[in-house]
């Protein structure tokens, strides 16, 4: 039987033809639309925080999740070699079993532990090798998960709120630039090394701008495969089928099965885009230039039409790592269902940033060992 989907987005799941809104807005919801638009050169980056990005100093490099047009997809080109599956199963998967081993060794010598917090030091540390910050100083997957808090002010001058939220990120940028990004800036500096630091330094990107960029990699990677290796684990948990095809399945099917629960709980419930110029549709909808558009992964991924679903994307920002996120999240699942007595304690918690289209799981607690002996 076929997993369902637990984290109900609402109104977000109808899939419909696609509409403006009465805020200007077009919603665009089914697979075949949501795929043109993604794909489409003329549309570039929306929400993701690009309208504050755009307020930055125009001599100031912007992360490359803000990029368009040509340049993006050279350095997009460019950067591919670092996620493929070939240089993922050379390079990271003996780091994966590594990480995933000191994980459960964790959650072993304690008895129960909090699953968001051993996959995020897993997905941290498999995403620092890549960007090449490993020259880190211990709590880097602290310092980062404090720069994603559940719930995010908005930072500003004229309220006390406004001003207490500006000075926490200010530190907290400071914190990971002093402690992660710039030992990594001194260290490729003296030897270049293959990873994306080494590449952003030959493209003569500046200590703020490698910052600024190893901080988008943090939202765009590190925190997503949390909240997937949260949700997958959520449905092995509590559909004894399931679980057991997967424990009984070879990588591939193994694969197959992560693949499908992505497609049912995409951690980026929406993407963003603004036209630049006349986009059609493929039922012959047509959007005028300079319109936003809000592209539906939730309702998309349950058009039945579309199998593989987007929940990795398409088109120009089509996220690069996602064999490197489905990969760690199989090695380090693999290895918690492998442990005698493994439980889930209750169920998460679910809580939505409605900016972003996220959802993060909270209060996972999953324990092992024999329960006579607790008992």
């Amino acid at each position: 039987m076929a997993p369902t989907r637990k984290i109900d987005r609402a109104a977000t799941e109808t899939v419909c033809p696609a509409f403006r809104d009465e805020y200007g807005v077009w919603h665009v919801r089914d697979a075949a639309s949501s795929r043109a638009l993604l794909r489409d050169t003329e549309t570039v980056q929306a929400g993701l925080g690009v309208e504050t990005v755009e307020k930055l100093p125009s001599g100031f490099r912007r992360p490359v999740l803000y990029w368009d047009g040509p340049a993006h997809r050279e350095y997009r080109r460019q950067t591919a070699r670092f996620f493929t599956p070939k240089r993922v199963d050379e390079d990271y998967r003996l780091l994966m079993h590594r990480v995933a081993d000191r994980e459960i060794a964790v959650l072993r010598a304690a008895g129960r532990a909090d699953l968001s917090e051993l996959s995020f030091r897993l997905a941290v540390d498999v995403a620092k090798a890549v960007v090449g910050l490993t020259e880190s100083r211990p709590g880097t997957a602290r310092r980062l998960s404090r720069f994603f808090p559940e719930k995010l002010g908005t930072p500003g001058f004229t309220s006390p709120h406004g001003v207490y939220w500006a000075a926490r990120i200010l530190y907290l940028w400071l914190a990971i630039h002093v402690n992660d990004v710039r030992p990594a800036i001194r260290a490729r500096r003296r030897r270049r090394e293959d990873d994306l630091i080494s590449h952003l330094l030959d493209e003569g990107a500046r200590g703020g701008e490698i910052l600024s960029e190893c901080i988008t990699v943090a939202a765009a990677g590190m925190v997503t495969t949390r909240e997937f290796i949260c949700a997958a684990a959520w449905h092995l948990f509590t559909d004894d089928a399931l679980l057991a095809a997967y424990r009984a399945g070879d990588e591939q099917a193994r694969y197959a099965i992560l693949h499908e629960i992505a497609r049912l709980e995409p951690p980026l419930g929406a993407l963003k885009r603004r036209t630049t110029a006349p986009v059609t549709l493929p039922d012959g909808t047509v959007i005028a230039p300079d319109e936003q558009v809000e592209v539906s992964i939730a309702a998309a991924n349950l058009d039945h039409a579309d199998g593989p679903g987007l929940t990795f994307g398409d088109g120009p920002h089509k996220c690069p790592g996602s064999y490197l996120a489905v990969q760690e999240t199989d090695i380090f699942l693999t290895k918690l269902f492998a442990q005698d007595g493994v439980r889930l304690e209750g169920e998460p918690r679910v809580a939505f940033n409605h900016a972003f289209g996220s959802y993060s799981l909270h209060d996972m607690i999953v324990s092992v060992g024999d329960r006579s002996v607790e008992a």
